[in-house]
């Protein structure tokens, strides 16, 4: 059973991202709060649950959370400011569009910039520890996942379908037969051959 919070007495955001490790489409992040007396025995690290259960829960997510937002950092806004700056600009970006403001943070990782004056805590692997950082795996990847749906109805020679931009082998195929899209991320490297697609 996760953790309700890190601080009981504070309106409390949870905060994850999805796509950091995909070769093409945005990066996408979310932010959620909970009710301070809410739990749910079926949240948990987006990773670790079907796509069947993930749809189901953020249905559940978005009914149950006081408030809750997703925020997108394009594979061109990627490419300029690294993905590092770019999945915490994604964060942010979901912060800003809370129709709450939060009075504190926890963010999945060990990595984060401060937002506005607002102090936050990270915390490895907190999709697996807290109920607000996996409901926001949950949201951000869902999301994701269907930004990536529609992006292969236009782009169908990557299985994006089902990879969801990751560098699986049927990928990087494509990529060698059909070149790159205009939502691959550029600066990084494409084939695995350590070339970046700068090089193209």
């Amino acid at each position: 059973m996760l953790k309700p919070f890190y601080n009981a007495n504070l309106i409390e955001a949870g905060c994850d991202e999805a796509g950091r490790g995909c070769l093409a489409g945005s990066v996408f992040a979310a932010a959620v709060i909970f009710p301070k007396d809410y739990s749910n025995e079926f949240l948990n690290d987006s990773k670790q649950l079907t796509a069947k259960k993930r749809y189901q829960l953020r249905d559940i997510i978005e009914h149950d959370a006081l408030a809750w937002a997703v925020g997108e950092v394009t594979a061109k806004e990627i490419d300029e400011m690294n993905i590092l700056r770019a999945s915490i600009t994604a964060m942010h970006r979901a912060i800003d569009k809370l129709s709450i403001r939060p009075e504190t943070l926890i963010i999945d990782g060990n990595r984060f910039y401060q937002y506005q004056d607002l102090p936050h805590t990270t915390i490895v692997k907190g999709d697996g520890k807290y109920l607000s950082i996996a409901a926001a795996s949950i949201l951000a990847k869902t999301y994701r996942d269907d930004y990536m749906l529609r992006l292969h109805e236009q782009y169908p020679y990557y299985g994006w379908d089902h990879n969801a931009g990751y560098p699986t082998p049927e990928h990087r195929e494509g990529i060698r037969k059909y070149g790159l899209s205009p939502f691959h991320r550029m600066t990084f490297n494409q084939l695995g051959d350590g070339q970046l697609s700068l090089d193209f």
